[in-house]
C-alpha cells in the first residue's frame, strides 16, 4: 500500500536540517506542498528548497523563531494567500542548552521551553481554524521525555511537556476530526549529536544496547511521520510512537 500526499499542504517547523529535512523531502517525494519554517541557517534552507523543486514540488520557506508569535503569523499568512487551508502540521523545531542543570540560568530555561513547547502549541492554536477535516498534527519528541539522560535536563523536560500537551490537544481536536500524535526518536545520526558533551559515550552505548544494532536515521523517523499523517492512521489518536530500534525495551 502506497502513501500519497499529492497536493496536501504540510507545515513543518525546523524543517531544513536533520530529522526535519528528512521529513520535508519525504513529503515532497509524495507530492505534498510544503511550508517549511527555519530559524538561522539560510544556506540549508535554500538547499532544501532547491531539492524539493528538483523533485517537482513546492516549498515556501518561512524564516523565524517559532517561539515568536510573529512567526506563526507569517506561516498563517502563506496558507491564507496560497492554499486556504492546511492538512498536516509537523512540530519538529527544537533547541536547548546541553549542560548540567546547575550550569544554566533562567534565560536557558525560557529559551528551551519557549521554542520546544510554547511556540509549537501556539502555532497549532494559530492555525486550528485552517486545519481541514481529517488533518494531522505530529509532534517530534525523544526518549529524554521519559528517561534521564546526562546534560539533557531542560530539553528532556520540554519534550515531556510537549508530549503531554499534544495528548490534551488530541482530546480537544477530536470533534474536529483532527488526529494528534507524537513520534519519539532514539539517538538519531544528525549534526545535533555534536553538541552533546558526552557524544562518543552516548553513541557507543546506544549502538551497543539497540537490538537492531544501529542508530536511528532521520529517514526512519520520517517514515513513521508519513504513516501517522496518512488515512491509515485515522484511528490512532494521542499516542507516542517510539522509533529507537528497540533500545527502550532492553532492561
Amino acid at each position: 500500500m502506497e502513501l500519497s500526499f499529492k497536493d496536501k499542504v504540510v507545515v513543518i517547523t525546523g524543517g531544513t536540517r536533520g530529522i526535519g529535512r528528512a521529513i520535508s523531502i519525504s513529503f515532497a517525494k509524495e507530492g505534498a506542498k510544503l511550508i517549511v519554517n527555519f530559524l538561522r541557517n539560510v544556506e540549508s534552507a535554500k538547499i532544501l528548497k532547491e531539492e524539493v523543486e528538483k523533485l517537482g514540488g513546492f516549498c515556501e520557506l518561512v524564516k523565524g523563531n517559532i517561539a515568536e508569535p510573529e512567526t506563526s503569523g507569517k506561516i498563517r499568512k502563506v496558507i491564507e494567500e496560497k492554499f486556504n487551508g492546511v492538512d498536516i502540521i509537523v512540530l519538529n523545531a527544537a533547541s536547548g542548552i546541553l549542560r548540567r542543570f546547575w550550569e544554566m540560568d533562567l534565560k536557558h530555561f525560557r529559551w528551551t521551553l519557549e521554542i520546544n513547547v510554547f511556540g509549537q502549541i501556539y502555532l497549532v492554536k494559530s492555525l486550528v481554524d485552517l486545519i481541514r477535516e481529517g488533518g494531522k498534527v505530529i509532534g517530534i519528541s525523544s526518549l529524554g521525555a521519559q528517561r534521564a539522560i546526562p546534560f539533557y535536563t531542560l530539553v528532556g523536560a520540554s519534550k515531556g511537556a510537549i508530549e503531554s500537551a499534544l495528548r490534551h490537544l488530541a482530546l480537544e481536536l477530536s470533534p474536529k476530526k483532527i488526529n494528534v500524535n507524537i513520534v519519539s526518536a532514539g539517538v538519531v545520526e544528525t549534526d545535533a549529536l555534536k553538541f552533546f558533551p558526552n557524544k562518543d559515550q552516548l553513541v557507543e552505548e546506544s549502538r551497543r544496547r539497540t537490538p537492531l544494532m544501529r542508530l536511528v536515521e532521520p529517514e526512519d523517523v520520517a517514515k513513521v511521520v508519513l504513516f501517522l499523517s496518512s488515512s491509515m492512521a485515522d484511528m490512532i489518536q494521542g499516542q507516542t510512537i517510539v522509533v529507537d530500534g528497540g533500545y527502550s525495551i532492553v532492561a
